[in-house]
């Protein structure tokens, strides 16, 4: 049953991961207009910055973490492969 559960909050396709980065990325900016309101100027425009830029971290983790995953699972399956081969 948790395992049934726990499937929903797996990323499992890059369509998946576009979806997650975009609502991040709306997020994101939405937190950034919040700190230029707060600190306008140069520390706004920094706390901006950082707030995207942590995103696109995000979005270049889930797409190397979806890539490694990818190549495990063919990995295991070329394995099993030539060990029923």
């Amino acid at each position: 049953m948790f395992r049934k559960i726990g499937r929903l909050f797996t990323i499992k396709t890059r369509f998946e991961a576009y979806l997650i980065i975009y609502a991040l990325g709306l997020g994101a900016v939405e937190r950034g207009s919040a700190y230029l309101t707060q600190f306008p100027g140069f520390g706004g425009k920094l706390l901006f910055l950082a707030c995207t830029g942590a995103v696109f971290l995000a979005g270049a983790k889930m797409f190397d973490c979806l890539k490694y995953e990818r190549e495990a699972e063919l990995a295991a399956a070329d394995r099993d492969a030539q060990i029923f081969a």
